[in-house]
């Protein structure tokens, strides 16, 4: 398909297509969850890891699910399409929709300047990682959480909640923060958008963080939903 072609095909309707999407992830998320909230754990069996990593792609798919919400292209209907933003964010540890809103949307406006909250002058992964996670979390989300916790091992046993829900939500934000925030905006990007990108490898950008290594591709074209992104690097390629 030439550039020509996938332009086009970028400015094509989000609907039904953008809902369809954030529902699956958000049933798929739910479904895994149950499933492997009742799993019988056994250390030595490797499928106990495979599932912390998928429960961890997973938890990445509500986060990216929310974000596309917050450049409106989940639905073209405004309500619906902040309420399945709010939803997956709350979804993921009890994240604020509405808190984490302007802030990316500062993100856009300032990109790699003091005013991004998503930015860290550093450089440096460790200092730049907690300064990008505690930007984004609260005390009422440490507070729902060990609520939630307290509540649901009554029932569940604490391995597994451990491993399955709690787990997978800290790796989620690791892998969140270094293939969309650490890689496309350390050091000197110069081009307009101060952001870097993948080398094309849709396999590779699908599995390591939806797309969103092609970082500069988002920045170029925030409205651009995630599962149209590898189209956008297309179009530059």
């Amino acid at each position: 398909m030439n550039n020509v072609s996938q332009k086009q095909h970028l400015s094509l309707p989000i609907d039904p297509k953008g809902l369809i999407i954030a529902g699956s992830i958000i049933l798929l998320w739910a479904t895994s969850l149950v499933f492997l909230l009742g799993y019988s754990i056994d250390f030595s069996d490797p499928l106990v890891y495979l599932a912390i990593l998928v429960q961890t792609h997973l938890y990445t798919g509500l986060f990216i699910t929310a974000h596309d919400a917050m450049h409106g292209v989940v639905s073209t209907n405004r309500k619906l399409n902040h309420a399945v933003g709010w939803l997956a964010a709350l979804l993921f540890s009890y994240n604020f929709y509405w808190r984490l809103f302007p802030n990316h949307h500062k993100h856009h406006r300032f990109v790699a300047t003091d005013k991004d909250p998503d930015y860290h002058a550093s450089n440096r992964f460790i200092p730049w990682y907690f300064s990008f996670l505690f930007s984004y979390v609260n005390i009422w989300q440490f507070l729902l959480m060990a609520g939630t916790f307290n509540l649901l091992k009554i029932w569940i046993p604490t391995e597994n909640l451990v491993l399955f829900w709690m787990l997978p939500a800290v790796l989620s934000t690791l892998q969140l923060f270094y293939f969309g925030t650490y890689l496309p905006h350390r050091g000197e990007q110069e081009n307009a958008h101060h952001s870097g990108t993948l080398a094309p490898n849709h396999i590779w950008a699908f599995v390591s963080c939806y797309f969103f290594g092609y970082h500069y591709e988002h920045h170029d074209s925030p409205n651009t939903p995630w599962w149209r992104l590898w189209r956008a690097k297309n179009s530059r390629t």
